[in-house]
């Protein structure tokens, strides 16, 4: 049996997997790169802002050296490369834990925070761009253009701090943003990571309320923000495939109409599934404001007060993991766009 007999037994997501993974090392290598130097080129400078504006320069100088930072900056890169081989990440600056424990802590807030997010996105975008398509000239089609055109242009921090105002300063039927669940409540017992999960599994509904409650405005925020691309692209690609020759053939078949709905929202998937691989991807950086309204404590937080602190190794990485989960995102919709267009051969 030749390899290549070998390689088209294999089933077809594994080999597409397979023929992908090869471009992520270069990728993660040129991040990791760029991410070191622009960190470097920030202003500010760690080292006095840990020891003050009263530091003398032989305290400077010992703890530049007992940070790394006092060699040139191909031989910090070489040090820094050689730690992340072995899976160190550093130390942070200021919260005095490796870098990986902070990441991984924090990891959870952020994924709960945008997957929520994700599924509302779809669950507004999708159902309302078919029904406008469906539907010319409805309100439905009409309120649907003009949210389209607005949404885009609309900052995630204001919509935070109005949601905030309507319905906790004003109204007060929303809960306060600070944090992931009451403070008078335990957080569930660790499982997914997921407190909303995590307290079902646990049989804690109380704390699945407070978890779920504290979810509300942030996901709503970033749900409001980002539904408008993904309605435009919806109404875009379903639009052509509704109005497409076989569609229409159906419709003079006598075909039901739902069944026709499902043939054209069917054939609409791969630009779909990529538009929402690169939201899902998207939400991470744009979830950093609202982490910090919000005081979610997640990565986006963690990674503003690495900016404000000019905490090295905290923030590159942030970005190593902000880039690993983009492409890992960007693989699973290659593999989804090639399984649903059987066309594309691996």
């Amino acid at each position: 049996m030749t390899i290549s007999d070998t390689w088209h037994r294999l089933p077809r997501p594994v080999r597409i997997v397979l023929a992908r993974l090869p471009l992520l090392v270069p990728q993660m290598l040129g991040v990791i790169f760029v991410t070191f130097i622009l960190v470097r080129l920030l202003p500010g400078d760690p080292v006095l802002l840990m020891l003050g504006n009263m530091a003398t320069e032989e305290s400077i100088a010992t703890l530049r050296e007992q940070l790394g930072l006092d060699g040139s900056i191909w031989s910090q890169f070489l040090v820094y490369f050689q730690n992340l081989i072995q899976g160190d990440l550093g130390v942070s600056m200021f919260t005095s834990n490796p870098v990986i424990k902070d990441l991984l802590e924090r990891a959870p807030a952020t994924l709960e925070l945008i997957t929520y997010a994700m599924i509302l996105t779809l669950l507004i975008a999708v159902p309302t761009a078919i029904y406008a398509t469906v539907r010319p000239k409805s309100i439905v089609d009409r309120a649907s253009r003009v949210y389209g055109l607005a949404a885009g242009s609309l900052p995630d921090f204001w919509v935070a701090l109005l949601l905030i105002f309507i319905f906790f300063t004003t109204f007060g039927i929303a809960v306060a943003p600070f944090g992931r669940i009451d403070p008078m409540l335990s957080a569930p017992e660790f499982v997914t990571g997921f407190y909303t999960l995590d307290a079902l599994l646990a049989g804690d509904l109380q704390a699945f309320l407070s978890a779920g409650s504290r979810l509300l405005l942030p996901v709503i925020t970033l749900a409001i923000v980002n539904s408008g691309a993904l309605m435009k692209m919806t109404s875009s690609a379903f639009g052509e495939i509704w109005h497409s020759d076989f569609i229409q053939h159906q419709r003079a078949s006598g075909v039901p109409e739902r069944k026709i709905i499902r043939a054209a929202l069917r054939n609409s998937l791969p630009p779909l599934i990529t538009l929402t691989g690169f939201l899902f991807g998207f939400l991470l950086g744009a979830a950093v404001l609202v982490e910090t309204i919000f005081s979610w404590g997640g990565l986006g937080q963690y990674a503003v007060m690495a900016v404000i602190n000019s905490d090295y190794p905290a923030l590159q990485g942030f970005v190593l993991v902000a880039a690993a989960f983009i492409l890992i995102v960007y693989l699973i919709v290659d593999v989804l766009y090639e399984i649903v267009d059987p066309r594309i051969e691996v």
